[in-house]
């Protein structure tokens, strides 16, 4: 790549004589901006930041942190705190929860002034003679979900840390040298992919690595810890609630082992020296599953391991950011990497970043017996029902979902049956089904996609740099497995909108999607888990365990009677609401002559409600289709020596 530091040219701004309109009203001109942040260039950066964060303040979740930056020559020296984050596919950096920033050099303060017109960038007067400066600030996480995601409890803590430092503008990421110092809570555990850890009481300092890597080596830490080796270089670090939570079978922990080895089986080499994945069982710590190249940031509930036989739903986590070692760190979209954290990314191939390993995620759960056959295809009948009611279909592409990270920032929706969601995830991993499917009954089960994905996400051995590629490299990729229209079939299934329901992969595999009055052992999961019904496909609603509705389906049963959001379901048929009272209405609601009768209430107006629904309880389900061979048990059996 050719080297270049932006220099801004100087930028003048003309003063012209006030202008009237022939109304008589003024009308200013736009004040020039000058850009003055350079750019970054693939140049080695003067020297190795020092990073020390404190970390022992866990009752009241605040991060103190201390940066010494070396500098090189006097004048404006601008930082920058991350904006765009790997894997979250927007602008989601934690600059409101910085405080107390302060510069200074040799004991003395220096100037500092945020930009106006980018307000993660800082520039910071360094004085003649000054051979670095020194910054501290605090991070003050978030104390309740209402402010943000909860990354600390009095029992753990999730450190991730580019919410605690600070880069240099002006150069590639992982051109900037930097060494970590943390001091955790005295008889804490850490756990991180980070190299050379040398501990002193509960102080952890590490080797000298590169930001990038930096950034991408997330903590887990606790005050109750346990590992697993898991073979191939990969560790099961958990972090609980409570010890009692951390009691896995042996059985529990042979199963993450087959998991990797499915993995690695799949992808035929290892894109990292080590592999740590960091779990948290939690009530209290914010959700998260976030991956990473050489680890990743995982939570599930606090009895992933008590009630093992419960959580069947729970555990394609762990196999989808595995996966994204491969698909996603390595092999990345051309326009998703960038050389740091404030280039804006552009998230058009997510339907192969997430899709795909939303794909992968069901396969190697089943493979590995992280989940039940049954389990991985009710999530693929959900998903399947689900978008084969989805208005939204209509107007909006699965490519323009992977927008979504930007445009919606990931917040809740009024109407998202209409406007749509992350679709990219669950109808990509149903258009890879489609793919796999198609590449295997044409050449009788010689091939599939797997021989995609030891293609192109292989390589050599170790290599945690980055690969990237394009739409047509895709293609090419799968004329090399089985020549076809690929780019036609791409096409039409993610880039065009008014497409029918994705059912082509089920069909392909002897299966078709049926409704039944029962849930399927996914939606059954959820539902038990989440205290909830999902009443999708009859009433048009899902009604959360406080009775409030949710999710509510354009143009359905219940948006026809004006729910929205919000809205509590009070009574049915005179009767306080329940679960099973709401269910047994609408059984007895299929003679076509009793409607379904409610009392809601919303923004403290009460009103009797008649929906005039008559088809019964509905929950999608697959049913194998006459004698042929289940292609399912092919696709789903295990590649690991057994």
């Amino acid at each position: 790549m050719k080297k270049a530091l932006f220099v801004a040219p100087a930028l003048f701004l003309l003063v012209a004589p006030a202008v009237y309109a022939q109304d008589g009203n003024s009308r200013p001109q736009p004040v020039v901006q000058p850009l003055t942040i350079p750019l970054p260039a693939d140049k080695p950066y003067p020297g190795t930041m020092q990073l020390k964060v404190d970390a022992t303040d866990f009752a009241r979740g605040i991060f103190h942190v201390r940066q010494t930056i070396p500098v090189t020559k006097a004048g404006k020296l601008t930082l920058l705190y991350p904006e765009w984050l790997p894997g979250k596919h927007a602008p989601r950096g934690a600059i409101a929860e910085m405080a107390g920033f302060k510069a200074s050099a040799g004991g003395k303060p220096l100037n500092w002034t945020r930009q106006p017109t980018d307000v993660y960038a800082f520039d910071v007067d360094v004085p003649a003679g000054a051979k670095s400066i020194d910054v501290t600030f605090d991070f003050l996480s978030p104390t309740r979900a209402t402010e943000g995601r909860v990354v600390v409890t009095p029992a753990m803590m999730n450190l991730q840390w580019e919410q605690v430092s600070l880069y240099p503008a002006g150069y590639f990421t992982r051109a900037i040298p930097v060494q970590l110092e943390v001091t955790l809570p005295d008889g804490w555990t850490g756990a991180t992919a980070l190299d050379g850890l040398k501990m002193s009481g509960n102080r952890y300092s590490f080797a000298p690595t590169n930001y990038e890597v930096l950034v991408d080596s997330p903590m887990f830490a606790g005050k109750f810890f346990r590992k697993w080796d898991l073979g191939n270089k990969v560790t099961l670090n958990v972090v609980a609630d409570e010890a009692k939570y951390l009691e896995a079978s042996p059985d529990h922990i042979a199963r993450h082992a087959a998991l990797v080895s499915e993995a690695v089986a799949l992808f035929g080499v290892r894109h990292f020296d080590r592999y740590e994945f960091l779990l948290a069982l939690t009530d209290e710590l914010g959700g998260i599953g976030l991956e990473h190249h050489r680890s990743s940031e995982n939570s599930r509930n606090v009895d992933y391991f008590t009630k093992w036989n419960d959580n069947d739903s729970e555990r394609g986590l762990l196999p989808h950011e595995l996966t994204h070692s491969w698909n996603g760190k390595y092999r990345r979209p051309d326009k998703m990497w960038t050389p740091d954290f404030r280039t804006p990314m552009q998230d058009n191939l997510l339907w192969v970043y997430e899709g795909q390993t939303s794909f992968w995620d069901l396969v190697l759960a089943g493979r590995s017996g992280m989940q039940s056959k049954e389990m991985v295809l009710a999530e693929w009948a959900t998903n399947a029902g689900y978008y084969g009611a989805q208005p939204g279909r209509q107007w909006r592409s699965v490519e323009d979902t992977t927008l979504d990270p930007v445009i919606a920032a990931r917040k809740p929706k009024p109407f998202a049956s209409w406007s749509r969601s992350e679709d990219y995830y669950n109808e990509g991993s149903l258009m890879w089904l489609d793919a796999d499917m198609l590449i295997r009954q044409a050449t009788n089960n010689a091939k599939s996609l797997d021989d995609f994905a030891r293609a192109f996400f292989g390589g050599r051995e170790g290599d945690f740099g980055q690969d990237t590629y394009d739409f047509d490299d895709v293609v090419a990729a799968l004329n090399a497995v089985h020549p076809y229209d690929w780019a036609g079939f791409l096409r039409e299934r993610m880039q065009a909108s008014g497409q029918p329901a994705p059912t082509g992969g089920i069909e392909r595999a002897g299966y078709r999607l049926v409704w039944r009055d029962a849930p399927n052992a996914y939606d059954r999961d959820r539902m038990a888990q989440a205290k909830n019904a999902d009443l999708t496909h009859s009433l048009g609603m899902t009604i959360d365990k406080d009775g409030a509705a949710t999710g509510i389906l354009w143009d359905g049963p219940a948006f026809k009677a004006d729910i929205v959001n919000g809205t509590k379901i009070v009574a049915v048929d005179g009767l306080s609401y329940s679960r099973e009272r709401i269910e047994a209405a609408i059984r007895a609601a299929t003679d076509a002559k009793t409607p379904v009768r409610l009392l809601v209430e919303r923004g403290g107006r009460y009103r009797n409600i008649e929906i005039d629904y008559h088809a019964g309880l509905r929950w999608p389900h697959l049913e194998k289709t006459g004698s042929g061979p289940d292609w399912f048990d092919q696709l789903l059996a295990p590649r690991r020596r057994l």
